[in-house]
């Protein structure tokens, strides 16, 4: 009989690969989404903070794993910064009410967070134990976590890992940086300085994949390739991967009008950044497959 997991969030493009990965590792896999989409996966609607039907899926799950919560790749209105922040505590929170209720608990429950709770620091490479952060996505990312802890029960284990820029083939911010360089805007973004801490989407799935089995695995892992690079660097290997000798860079008054005005998002997601390193998943004996910036977008890519 398969392992049955539940994936909260998992209409996305990341959530869509996790759920291949695992079906392909003999998991029963259990989608719970906002909306409906074509998938060949089980999937149940919810509203991200009421009970439903999708409760009852619990009484014989192996894990939970929760994405959830409302992308940041916008405008952060007031408006807007109120449902990123409500989107992530309210979905813990109801998950939390309902694996109370459960007959019997999953093993484990592992949960989406934030590299960015670090803040960012211009220099400074931030391992598990670095100070967190000041601002709107380092007091979510707290937040967050704090109800995770607080709905967490004894019966199953916690994982919670907190993520960086993860580079997919079928979505994600890549699909636009590789537009930009095509167009030949791939240069360095103001500074270029700012860190991008990345991930392959295959290693992310095999963190995951090993976090549902390993019972050792529990708390607090940065989920980020042990190469973080500056956007500088990220960019020119962007460049010489699709072979496009020249990117004209963007300053940081061109960055912001052209993130608010045409792409209709937040600049400072280009224009800040962080280099955070997995210490633990290192200590731990994780072997990444794409290490290296480059392979990883070759592997990407090139296909």
């Amino acid at each position: 009989m398969k392992r049955k997991v539940v994936i909260f969030g998992g209409t996305g493009f990341l959530g869509l690969s996790l759920a291949d990965y695992l079906t392909d590792r003999s998991f029963g896999v259990v989608l719970v989404a906002r909306k409906r989409v074509v998938t060949q996966h089980k999937l149940l609607l919810w509203d991200g903070h009421s009970l439903g039907d999708w409760a009852d899926e619990f009484n014989d799950a192996f894990g939970i794993i929760n994405l959830a919560g409302r992308s940041v790749d916008c405008v952060k209105t007031p408006d807007y910064c109120d449902l990123i922040l409500r989107s992530r505590v309210e979905s813990v929170r109801i998950i939390g009410c309902a694996l109370a209720k459960a007959k019997t608990c999953p093993k484990v429950w592992i949960q989406m967070s934030t590299a960015h709770i670090y803040g960012d620091p211009p220099f400074r490479f931030c391992d598990e134990e670095a100070p967190l952060g000041y601002g709107l996505a380092p007091e979510v990312g707290k937040a967050w976590e704090t109800e995770f802890d607080k709905y967490l029960n004894k019966e199953t284990r916690g994982v919670i890992l907190r993520t960086g820029f993860v580079i997919g083939k079928n979505g994600g911010a890549l699909q636009s940086l590789s537009r930009l360089v095509r167009l030949g805007l791939g240069g360095r973004v103001g500074t270029g300085k700012q860190g991008m801490s990345w991930i392959h989407q295959t290693d992310f799935n095999e963190i995951v994949f090993q976090a549902l089995m390993n019972s050792g695995n529990s708390g607090v892992y940065n989920i980020t390739s042990p190469n973080p690079v500056s956007n500088k660097e990220f960019m020119k290997s962007l460049r010489k991967t699709m072979k496009v000798p020249f990117g004209l860079s963007a300053p940081e008054f061109i960055t912001s009008l052209g993130a608010k005005y045409i792409f209709k998002t937040d600049p400072e997601l280009a224009l800040y950044g962080r280099f955070v390193t997995p210490d633990r998943l290192l200590a731990e004996g994780f072997k990444f497959k794409f290490p290296d910036l480059n392979q990883a977008l070759q592997d990407l890519l090139m296909q």
